[in-house]
């Protein structure tokens, strides 16, 4: 990760960490990088928080200002900008949103013109930009002038279009089908009901009156016991629960259970797999999944691949092997052979399609995961990579490893931004998973680089 961004884009509080200038020179990067050569066209999404119309306008001004053609999407999700970067043939895509994070924070994620989240060359191009700009350095890069400059575009039958792709995707109606959508009062507070209601389904919706202030306030898949509540009382079939800008997807099955990302790789993988879809293929997971994922998988005779967080990460695996289906158990869940990115609302249709085919309730489809209990401590020491390599913490994790078996597992990972190691287990019982988690922590005590546990 770089200094301003991380693996899901620039993101900060607005006007703090992240501003309208930091906004203007991305837009001055991009427009001039991309114009070397040609008049560059570069496609612009945001979603429903007060500061994302401020960092459009500076983006524009930025972009225009450098000579590139700013297409405007306004308010949509950011699988819709990767799409329509992809598909209209567009220079590169910028989303505007903090995803999952409050309203008063928000972020800019850059996608390429393959739908792809942005190489780590362009973004260090970027930065270093920025840091001349802060240092006070005369603007090294040309601006447009007099028809070069750049204009902006109202791009709104993009969106449209990009609706039309998902409509198109159905394999039957959804007719009789009670389906609840929490839109996170984010990008898919129209977009999804109409996608649903053109299908056939039945739609209730919650959470889908945007104010600026209130995305994901209570709401949306971080605040999944609301759609839960909200399928229970009015009996639906199903409740899709998506993120502030609807690049993620939870669902809760008929009878109100959660139904995480795990849970959906299992339904899509086996779907794909009776369909002959998936084909020898391996579904690609990070290595934050549920041991019960892994274990379901092997019952079918499913390989699978395990990277790092983040579903950048899982989606250059895909790309790299060759393979059609990943995603993270928060809910980034990647068709490959339909988009480079997580899309909460393809991921909802790809659950329906696996209901409708195969004429069972989610619940059945879902039950083979059994999800193992886990917790995850994150602990501040002095030195991540030393406290990593002391013998005691050594010692401790083999010996918890050695007593799980197959039936749990340690997993020790650096947190990317503070001096943190995030300490998980999986095991049999709650009660387990404190007893190990407990034992690690106290050997990094013994090291004498334990500070906190947060």
């Amino acid at each position: 990760m770089g200094k301003y961004f991380g693996t899901d884009g620039f993101r900060g509080e607005a006007n703090v960490n992240l501003t309208v200038m930091h906004a203007f020179e991305i837009g001055r990067y991009l427009g001039w990088y991309y114009g070397r050569e040609h008049k560059a066209r570069i496609v612009i999404g945001k979603d429903t928080r007060r500061s994302s119309y401020m960092f459009e306008s500076a983006l524009c001004a930025g972009l225009t200002a450098s000579g590139a053609d700013a297409y405007l999407l306004h308010v949509t999700t950011t699988p819709s900008v990767a799409f329509i970067a992809r598909a209209d043939d567009f220079d590169c895509g910028i989303m505007i949103s903090a995803s999952h994070n409050p309203y008063y924070d928000n972020g800019i994620k850059l996608i390429n013109g393959r739908g792809e989240k942005m190489d780590d060359e362009m973004l260090n191009g970027i930065e270093a930009y920025i840091d001349r700009a802060n240092a006070g350095e005369k603007d090294s890069l040309p601006y447009a002038t007099k028809e070069k400059i750049g204009r902006t575009v109202d791009y709104a039958a993009g969106r449209n279009r990009y609706i039309g792709f998902l409509i198109s995707l159905a394999t039957r109606s959804y007719k009789g089908k009670k389906v609840g959508l929490d839109c996170a009062n984010g990008s898919t507070w129209m977009m999804a009901k109409s996608v649903f209601d053109a299908l056939g389904a039945d739609t209730y919706v919650i959470h889908n009156n945007p104010d600026g202030l209130n995305i994901n306030v209570d709401c949306g898949s971080t605040h999944i016991e609301q759609i839960q509540k909200f399928v229970i009382e009015k009996g639906l079939d199903v409740g899709f629960a998506f993120d502030g800008d609807a690049d993620r997807c939870l669902a809760v099955d008929d009878k109100g259970n959660i139904i995480t990302g795990d849970h959906i790789l299992y339904v899509c993988g086996k779907y794909m797999k009776d369909s002959g879809i998936l084909g020898d293929k391996k579904i690609v997971t990070t290595v934050m999944s549920n041991i019960g994922l892994y274990k379901a998988l092997d019952e079918l005779g499913i390989g699978y691949e395990k990277t790092a967080v983040g579903d950048k990460y899982v989606a250059e695996n895909m790309r790299a092997n060759g393979h059609i289906l990943g995603g993270e158990q928060s809910g980034h869940i990647i068709f490959g052979r339909l988009a480079n990115s997580g899309d909460g609302i393809l991921t909802a249709i790809k659950i329906m399609e696996a209901m409708c085919e195969s004429k069972q309730p989610l619940s059945v489809l879902a039950a083979p995961v059994v999800m193992y209990p886990q917790l995850l401590k994150n602990v501040v020491v002095d030195d991540k990579d030393e406290t990593l390599n002391c013998d005691e913490v050594k010692t401790a994790v083999a010996k918890i490893e050695a007593d799980l078996g197959a039936d749990g597992r340690v997993l020790l990972r650096k947190s990317g931004t503070e001096p943190v190691l995030r300490v998980m287990v999986e095991a049999t019982s709650h009660e387990k998973c404190e007893e190990c988690v407990e034992y690690i922590i106290a050997a990094m005590r013994d090291c004498g680089r334990l500070i906190k546990v947060k």
